[in-house]
């Protein structure tokens, strides 16, 4: 602590001194050299001054107060005294600023300041405050206000801390010793710049001998040489970093360091076993799969990546091997068919190499490995095999049937030599043009060919062992139909040709060209002439082009429709075949009127036939009303049809839906169903009906009417005419379905056995009829029978 006296010169203020003690730093006091104030500055001539300027006249003794104070009474921090403080207490001191009141507190009277609660300085380093001196009377400041810092003093309270904290790292393996791994690092929160609190200092407590740490850097390197992954590939460090540079007392702090050693190109591959046997049958298709072999390497990722090849044996060109870049497996397939008969056996001799070898290694030694692989090859009962699998043959479409169009071969591969059968696959040979003798596999015609139908036959042909049909070989066979000139030349279209009334002699009026179905090599050459009987007409004449067109001539002009409306010209053609072919075909000429460009505008005598005076406006009039006529008729008759008197007629009501199911009070209270009629016929006198076999309807067909009402009848008869009347009339009429359909109706009425059965018809009714019947219709009719079925009872309710 050192203490500063400072005589302050200016008598007009009453000659002060102040005292200050200042610790540690004094430009904490304000001593830079320059007066805060022009009042400040001393008068020159003073005796016993030693500064350049006036200071205030303060003192306080104390600028540091110490962090975690424990004791019971508030910590003295230090002490204001202005010199116009004559110790009489008509001066108060006040105290303001950063925790003023709450932190710290000030005797009024004395001025001493302290500390009333515990600080720390990792919380607030420094408070700022600011001291006032006034007059107690009047409340006046007798000394300008100062400011001034309280900083708080630092202990050793914090231990160091690994923020970043736990570490993980990684580091080749095979690294040379020093090989940097992490740097790991710890911070205190105590005060630098105060003592060795935040001085820290790393040492490794878990991890020796594998690794070491920098003390003052934290760098964490490795200890031994040569650490193999494949032994060991991980490692759990425990760093300390201790405060006070290491010292007794310090306080420290721990974290934890995984290192992993990554992987190197340090191991070779290696098969398991230095011989592998295999077995396959000969059937086995191309580019399968034969066997999967795979050497192990320790290393993982890229440095455990193999190739593999075939470097000997007798399999060289029968296998390949192939790597599989999931699993690393060799794998071997077939590049070329097997032959059980041609060879048993083969044997390959595959290496296994790095893909990526680091030369650094490259002293310990090779970085690949081989093995033999004998593939055997097991025999199966194979299919007959063509010896040509294509085979192509031509015939004449003229070959009469029995032509011998070629020969097929096959061969049992197998060792038993099995006797082949021949036979033609009909789904190529659907009309069945050719056959195959099935042992010699002769080829021959079955019917008579025309290439202009179909020119190429592509057959299958199946070969089968006599031993075992199961076993079939297909072949195919190509047989081209060769052409002859066996169809004459025709027009190549139908031609329409029109001649004007006005036409000059030698005028050409139709250019004609032919076709012929042949295809001779040379290609078509036509000739055209006009036929024997039409050289010498005086009409019209042909000119053969050369080219395979020729051209019809007017020989004379003045035609007339009147005269002749159409010429028929027969024109003979024929080609340059051997044979030659010809044929003769008609060229019809139309004679028609033209207007002055030539273009036909009515041709034929149709218009001379007509009679004269009737123009052409008359003549469509007259055509429009036969059509409307005829359209009249032919709705009357469609409405005529559609009016047909309907099957079923009901003298009340005319019924228009098609009833299938109703119910009914004819069957009493036990029937729930649809009323049915067969309760009413007389099977007895029911005649037979036979259903048309033709034709079969999909659906049932219902009428929708009713007949007129018959006249009641003492048997079923009435039932019998009813559908003999309707199957007269369904035979007649053509809007009928095909096919007789007779539903079941609820067809009572008037006409029925029992007349009608409503009690309100009956009390209307002076007939005397015995009812006794109902009683033999069954228990649906019990409740009329009852009712009905005695004359005394039918009196009563008559």
């Amino acid at each position: 602590m050192q203490w500063v006296w400072v005589r302050m010169g200016n008598p007009t203020h009453g000659g002060l001194l102040a005292t200050l003690t200042v610790l540690l730093a004094l430009w904490e006091v304000g001593f830079t050299g320059q007066s805060s104030s022009p009042s400040s500055v001393a008068p020159p001539g003073d005796l016993g001054v030693s500064w350049h300027r006036q200071k205030r006249s303060w003192v306080w003794n104390q600028f540091f107060v110490l962090e975690e104070y424990t004791g019971e009474d508030p910590l003295y921090v230090g002490k204001l005294h202005s010199d116009v403080d004559d110790g009489e207490g008509k001066v108060k001191y006040v105290l303001s600023g950063e925790g003023a009141g709450s932190i710290f507190t000030i005797d009024e009277n004395t001025g001493d300041i302290h500390a009333t609660k515990r600080l720390d300085r990792e919380e607030q380093a420094y408070y700022t405050l600011r001291a006032q001196a006034v007059d107690r009377a009047t409340d006046r400041p007798v000394e300008p206000e100062s400011e001034f810092i309280i900083k708080v003093q630092d202990i050793n309270d914090n231990e160091p801390k690994f923020l970043d904290g736990p570490y993980t790292a990684g580091v080749p393996e095979m690294s040379p010793v020093g090989t940097s791994v992490v740097q790991v690092a710890a911070t205190d929160a105590d005060d630098p710049t105060y003592g060795n609190s935040a001085r820290v200092v790393y040492s490794i407590l878990e991890g020796q001998p594998y690794f070491s740490v920098e003390p003052k850097t934290g760098i964490v390197r490795t200890a031994l040489p040569s650490m193999d992954r494949e032994a060991r590939d991980q490692y759990l460090l425990v760093i300390q970093a201790k405060d006070m540079v290491g010292q007794m007392g310090g306080l420290s702090g721990t974290t934890t360091v995984t290192v992993t050693l990554t992987d190197v190109n340090d191991n070779p591959p290696h098969f398991a076993r230095k011989s592998y046997q295999f077995t396959v049958p000969e059937s086995l298709p191309v580019a399968s799969v034969v066997a999967k072999i795979k050497a192990t390497d320790l290393d993982v990722g890229p440095n455990a990546e193999m190739e593999y090849r075939v470097i000997d044996g007798d399999g060289l060109a029968m296998f390949r091997v192939t790597p599989d870049k999931d699993t690393q497996e060799g794998v071997i397939a077939l590049q070329r068919p097997l032959d059980f008969e041609t060879k048993s056996s083969y044997t390959l001799r595959v290496e296994a190499l790095n893909r990526h070898v680091d030369t650094r290694f490259l002293s310990m030694g090779s970085f690949s490995d081989s093995a033999t692989v004998h593939v055997s090859v097991e025999d199966v009962d194979e299919p007959p095999v063509f010896s040509v699998p294509l085979s192509t043959m031509a015939v004449s479409e003229a070959a009469k049937v029995g032509t011998i169009v070629g020969t097929v071969s096959a061969h049992d591969p197998d060792s038993s030599n099995s006797a082949i059968r021949y036979s033609i696959d009909r789904n190529t040979d659907l009309e069945r043009f050719f056959n195959i003798d099935a042992l010699t596999g002769i080829i021959s015609t079955a019917r008579l060919l025309d290439r202009e139908v179909n020119a190429v036959h592509n057959l299958t042909i199946f070969a089968m062992e006599s031993h075992d049909p199961s076993q079939v070989g297909k072949g195919i066979v190509l047989i081209t139909v060769m052409d002859i000139n066996d169809n004459a030349p025709i027009f190549a279209i139908d031609y329409e040709t029109f001649l004007c009334e006005t036409a000059r002699p030698g005028q050409v009026i139709q250019t004609i060209s032919a076709m012929d179905r042949d295809e001779p090599p040379g290609g078509h050459r036509f000739f055209f002439a006009l036929s024997p009987e039409a050289a010498n007409n005086l009409n019209f004449t042909l000119r053969d082009n050369k080219d395979n067109t020729a051209s019809i001539l007017t020989k004379r002009g003045s035609f007339r429709r009147r005269e002749q409306a159409i010429y028929w010209l027969p024109v003979l053609i024929g080609d340059s075949g051997t044979p030659s072919l010809s044929s003769t075909n008609t060229l019809s000429i139309r004679v028609c009127d033209c207007d002055p460009d030539g273009v036909a505008q009515a041709c034929g005598a149709e218009a001379y036939t007509l009679p004269a005076g009737l123009s052409t406006g008359a003549l469509v009039a007259i055509l429009a009303c036969v059509l409307t006529l005829l359209v009249l008729v032919l709705l009357i008759v469609t409405m005529r049809r559609r009016r047909k008197e309907p099957l079923i007629l009901d003298e009340e009501r005319d019924v228009r839906e098609n009833i299938v199911r109703y119910d009914d009070e004819g069957g009493g209270e036990e029937d729930t169903e649809a009323f049915d009629m067969v309760a009413l016929r007389n099977l007895n006198a029911a005649r037979e009906h036979a259903t048309r076999r033709d034709v079969t309807p999909d659906a049932p067909i219902f009428f929708s009417s009713r007949p007129p009402p018959y006249k009641a009848v003492h048997d079923n008869g009435i039932f019998r005419e009813f559908i003999w009347d309707r199957l007269k009339e369904a035979d007649v009429d053509p809007s009928a379905p095909p096919y007789d359909s007779l539903q079941t109706y609820a067809f009572e009425g008037s006409g029925s056995v029992a007349e009608s059965l409503s009690s309100l018809e009956s009390l209307s009714s002076d007939s005397e009829q015995n009812y006794d019947y109902l009683s033999d219709w069954g228990p649906r009719f019990k409740k009329l029978a009852d009712m009905y079925g005695h004359s005394e009872m039918g009196d009563r309710f008559l």
